[in-house]
């Protein structure tokens, strides 16, 4: 067994007896969806940091700047942005509303404010495009266990599934969020170990910077040949981050409006300087003339080829630790959508607390093992994300938005919204392959769409007599 396969079994397993040990203080379905709410700033910092540094943030960034150059920052740089909205601005609306109602989840929010049809829509929606960025997350720990083990991609990501899912299943929010302040120390201190390392066996950043780039706007932090790389990835991932409904169900779970403000922007401040360490890894694979079969091998052969073996295997350890932190937190969506949005409000109303918690935990299982199956069927990293972050954008950050600025709208503004922003973004994406018209990628033309159709009803129905007021925040 080498050293790389030795530090990640022991992490591992550390891992889960600290999950499992803090399940033993969940009492209820209160603990599990928002940790009684009592997060501090610090957990709600850390907690929701190591949820958005994942598989994209890690692996599939520094895929995309070995590809693309210093432009891969906005994919981190583009959430962080996302998370100072939400820190802001949208969290401490919100967190009043949950806290004054008794809001569990995303769609508790929805039906209050648009009624049950919404919820059920939006909940069904949110389960199949979590599934695809949980596939992302088991895709790029897949990874690591491939380089530093040869283990196929399916058993690489049954393992990382079965352990995410043990210690969630157990906790819930309450479980991850202790867990994510651990796998957050081991990541950062990983990464920024073998930084130092590395850049010097390159020469130095100058060194790097030196080599001729493989296209011409390698080293421009603004280029973007489309959707799917530079500042256009800020139509596809700002919004999503502003109300994903892992991040909002995090923010119920806070001490106070002072603790949602601290903690989620100052977490948006931090992604945002991270958002450089994946791109240096990926522009020092280039320099270092590393081959990849695919982008998603990049980081976890850097780690295990190029940097000294005691660091390179705490890197990997980080690495697999980011993947495992955003899983849970993608499990939290996908268990408590099912058991109270869709389980509770429409099969089973009259459903008790012990049941529910039943379900959620049930659902979290059966979305670890959906995840699996959908790594082994998708390609890459960023593919698995994109279909996630493009159907939440489009889908849900006008509806979300709508409903905390303005009284007037009601349910056929919010379906009208949903449904403009669905059928234009997989018209657009289906017609133009993705690219979209020139700066009017489909995320965009989506969100566009989305809008147009929320104030044209809006407006059509006048001063909105009938419509549920929402109460002041």
């Amino acid at each position: 067994m080498n050293v790389h396969i030795a530090l990640l079994i022991v992490y591992s397993v550390l891992l889960t007896a600290a999950g499992l040990w803090v399940s033993r203080f969940v009492r209820g379905s209160g603990d599990f969806f928002v940790a009684g709410r009592r997060l501090s700033a610090p957990l709600l910092f850390s907690t929701i940091l190591a949820s958005n540094i994942g598989a994209g943030t890690t692996v599939g960034a520094t895929g995309l700047a070995y590809e693309q150059g210093l432009s891969a920052w906005w994919w981190n740089g583009a959430a962080g942005i996302g998370s100072l909205f939400l820190g802001l601005w949208i969290g401490p609306k919100i967190w009043r509303l949950a806290t004054t109602h008794g809001f569990y989840t995303a769609g508790d929010y929805l039906e209050f404010r648009y009624g049950p049809a919404v919820r059920g829509i939006v909940a069904s929606l949110i389960w199949l495009g979590t599934l695809a960025i949980l596939a992302a997350q088991l895709i790029a720990g897949a990874a690591v266990l491939s380089v530093v083990a040869d283990i196929p991609r399916p058993v690489g990501a049954a393992i990382g599934a079965a352990l995410m899912t043990i210690y969630f299943v157990a906790g819930g929010l309450l479980s991850s969020a202790w867990v994510n302040m651990i796998q957050l120390v081991v990541l950062i201190g990983g990464l920024l170990v073998a930084i130092p390392l590395l850049s010097g066996s390159l020469g130095g950043w100058a060194g790097i910077a030196a080599l001729p780039p493989p296209h011409e706007g390698y080293w421009d932090v603004m280029y973007s040949s489309g959707a799917g790389s530079g500042w256009a990835f800020v139509a596809l991932l700002t919004p999503a981050f502003i109300i994903s409904p892992g991040l909002l169900q995090k923010v119920y779970g806070a001490s106070s409006e002072r603790t949602v403000r601290v903690g989620v922007a100052s977490q948006g401040v931090a992604q945002m300087l991270f958002a450089f360490v994946p791109v240096f890894f990926g522009v020092a694979a280039y320099a270092a003339g590393v081959v990849v079969e695919s982008r998603d091998l990049v980081l976890p052969t850097v780690l295990a080829q190029e940097v000294p073996l005691v660091i390179g295997a705490i890197g990997l350890a980080a690495v697999f630790s980011a993947e495992v932190s955003t899983c849970d937190a993608i499990l939290f969506m996908l268990s408590t959508s099912l058991s109270k949005d869709l389980y509770k409000r429409f099969v089973n109303p009259e459903a008790d607390d012990r049941r529910i918690l039943l379900v959620a935990r049930l659902a979290a299982i059966a979305g670890g093992a959906a995840g699996v199956v959908l790594a082994v069927l998708l390609a890459t990293v960023i593919d698995a994300l994109a279909i996630f972050y493009s159907l939440l954008g489009v889908s849900l950050f006008v509806p979300v938005i709508g409903g905390l600025y303005t009284r007037r709208a009601g349910t056929p503004e919010a379906l009208a919204s949903i449904a403009a922003g669905v059928v234009t973004l997989l018209v657009v994406t289906y017609t133009t392959g993705g690219r979209g018209f020139g700066l009017l990628n489909p995320n965009l033309l989506g969100l566009g769409a989305a809008a147009l159709a929320f104030g044209a009803v809006m407006l059509a129905r006048g001063a909105g007599a009938g419509q549920r007021p929402q109460p002041a925040a």
